[in-house]
């Protein structure tokens, strides 16, 4: 198995073929954003190919001048889900992305009001938790969505300076007025996410 940058006909595919199932419309971006930052070089979508089979995927953000990559978004194909292929994905990264800083990501609180979602939410944090990563200090929110922060090496990064990385990350691609309504880096203790929305863009 290994990690190969998807084209841009191989993440449109993903993108409407399994994403769009996978994840509800407040947690993904336009297809249009990935593919503009791709072209920029700011934007990687890896998959777990096995051959030419596609297993799972995980799409980062990085900047040239920030040396963390955010871990936007991580899954196995359907089909393929309780084999180990996130294990396999998270270990690969970290040799990927070896001459840069930390990984890390935004999984969601485990503080649904359904019983089934906030399981789904704490299985998440689990499976994170068991291959390495750790809390980062600090919980965002994202058009409505809480989340904790999470970090993958990087053990003398401080929340202080990640938490800069992180806000400058999205001040670079979310429009202002929408940063400033939709976007809470850091989501202060007992503060509640704004309400939530679709990703949008002017």
């Amino acid at each position: 198995m290994e990690l190969r940058i998807l084209s841009k006909a191989e993440l449109k595919d993903l993108y409407y073929k399994e994403m769009k199932r996978a994840f509800p419309p407040s947690e993904l971006k336009p297809l249009k954003s990935m593919e503009d930052m791709r072209d920029t070089g700011r934007y990687e979508p890896l998959g777990l190919f096995e051959g030419e089979e596609l297993l799972g995927y995980a799409l980062v953000w990085m900047e040239p001048d920030i040396p963390h990559v955010l871990l936007d978004y991580l899954g196995t194909m359907e089909g393929k889900r309780g084999a180990g292929l996130g294990t396999k994905m998270l270990g690969l990264l970290q040799e990927h992305y070896a001459h840069r800083g930390a990984i890390f990501g935004e999984s969601e609180r485990d503080n649904s009001p359904d019983p089934e979602e906030r399981a789904l939410q704490r299985r998440r944090l689990e499976f994170y938790f068991r291959n390495g990563l750790r809390y980062a200090g600090y919980d965002c929110a994202l058009f409505g969505v809480h989340y904790e922060t999470l970090i993958l090496g990087g053990e003398n990064v401080t929340a202080e300076e990640l938490m800069q990385a992180h806000q400058t990350i999205y001040r670079r691609q979310i429009p202002p007025k929408h940063y400033e309504r939709f976007v809470q880096i850091p989501l202060a203790p007992g503060e509640k996410p704004n309400p939530a929305v679709e990703w949008r863009e002017e």
